[in-house]
């Protein structure tokens, strides 16, 4: 690998780099040391005949060493630069081996039986409760919610949330008839009598307010009495409208049976019914509606619902003894307790991680494996090469100090083997 590669490389592929070179240099250093053995065992061996022996066993080490060396070195360069036929094999292969990789992981990891079961042993739900049970860890992600959410609310766009909220209530608000819905509604509030409680408490309201501004009460009744009326007349009738008016109203809240109550509970229930099946009501009932909620008011409505929400949102978020972070703290505290507690809907989870994750993998697979070929496809051919030897070349570098190891013993099993026969035959 020349330096540039290895200026790029992790600090996990630089060891492996430095342990591939160390490598190579004792197998290579394992060469030449047959080479020596070979031509000292060689010159001297007319003189020391036992040197041939150790010469037989140099001269098979060494056609090991060359041999594994030379098939080792094929797998990822042309040995010595030659382009001889069937070298270089990894970077002239590339893309078959990357689609071969793919394949095998699409077959043999991605299958359903085998990412369900892991997934199944897993205990998925159990290991996120016992970790969400922690206080520690559910303080660190409720902090990363909030981080998280108000990211979120800084990218939303105002106006886009405005337009949303505007869209939707004009949809769901507006368009469909008001007085149908409240017709059928009130219809059952009036038929069980939650009205009378209504009533009641306008009627306390009117008999507290009059009694306390008696003297407001007055002038709206003398307003209305001809100028020509003397002053005193004009108490008398104030006087008397006054006890008359806190009169009939006590009254009417003492007894549930008064005529008033009767006579409001038939207006109530004809009003409920002209909203329902009355053509005119109903036209009047969306002409309030359409009156209280025009656009601009609407519209204004959209922004201030918006501008409450974010602002309370934001500051909930950014505040960690707020409201809503105790509210997501204890939340997912909870979350924990049952996870790791209740084993039936811990199961249900996990069913249900399983299912989602094998579809997902079945749906998918080829996509997901396909990742693994184009990511080869696009690397460069010696480039792909160099990665590859580096995961496995120093495993490889052994098959060549082994070549010769067992060359040396296998030449000097060959050669003491023919010198025993040539001796009985001879």
């Amino acid at each position: 690998m020349t330096s540039p590669r290895v200026a790029l490389l992790s600090p996990a592929d630089a060891e492996r780099l430095h342990a591939l070179t160390g490598m190579k240099r004792l197998a290579t250093g394992l060469l030449l040391v047959m080479a020596v053995i070979f031509a000292v065992a060689f010159a001297l061996q007319d003189q020391y005949p036992w040197l041939a022996y150790v010469r037989a066993a140099a001269e098979g080490g060494m056609v090991g060493a060359l041999a594994d060396w030379f098939a080792v070195t094929a797998l990822f360069r042309y040995p010595l630069g030659l382009r001889i036929p069937h070298t270089n094999i990894i970077a002239n292969r590339k893309d078959e081996i990357g689609a071969t990789l793919g394949e095998f992981v699409e077959t043999n990891f991605l299958s359903e039986a085998v990412v369900r079961g892991k997934l199944e042993s897993m205990g998925i739900s159990a290991r996120v409760g016992a970790w969400l049970s922690e206080p520690a860890n559910a303080n660190r992600l409720t902090q990363e919610l909030a981080v998280a959410g108000t990211g979120i609310l800084d990218l939303l766009s105002d106006d886009d949330i405005r337009d949303l909220i505007e869209t939707t209530a004009r949809e769901h608000l507006i368009q469909p008839q008001w007085g149908p819905s409240i017709g059928r509604v009130g219809e059952r509030l009036v038929a069980s009598g939650q009205q009378h409680a209504a009533i009641d408490l306008l009627l306390d309201k009117a008999e507290v307010w009059l009694r306390m501004h008696p003297e407001a009460f007055g002038q709206a009744v003398s307003e209305r009495l001809p100028g020509w009326v003397p002053g005193f007349l004009d108490k008398m009738v104030d006087d008397r409208a006054f006890k008359e008016v806190v009169g009939f109203i006590h009254a009417v809240r003492r007894d549930q049976r008064h005529p008033m109550r009767i006579a409001l509970d038939a207006y109530l229930a004809d009003l409920m019914r002209d909203l329902q099946n009355d053509p005119a009501t109903i036209f009047r009932a969306e002409a309030l509606k359409v009156d209280l909620l025009d656009s601009p008011r609407l519209r204004e409505f959209a922004g201030e619902t918006w501008e409450a929400v974010k602002a309370s949102l934001t500051e909930g978020l950014a505040d960690p003894k707020s409201g809503l972070r105790r509210g997501i703290r204890s939340t997912l505290l909870d979350v924990g307790a049952r996870l790791v507690g209740d084993r039936s809907l811990g199961g249900r989870i996990d069913r249900w991680i399983a299912d989602s994750v094998s579809y997902a993998v079945q749906q998918y697979r080829h996509e997901i494996a396909g990742v693994i070929t184009e990511t080869v496809e696009r690397w460069d051919a010696g480039e792909t090469a160099d990665k590859i030897e580096l995961q496995v070349g120093k495993d490889l570098q052994f098959i060549r100090i082994n070549g010769t190891v067992v060359g040396a013993l296998a030449g000097l099993a060959i050669f003491t083997t023919a010198q025993a026969i040539s001796a009985l035959w001879g």
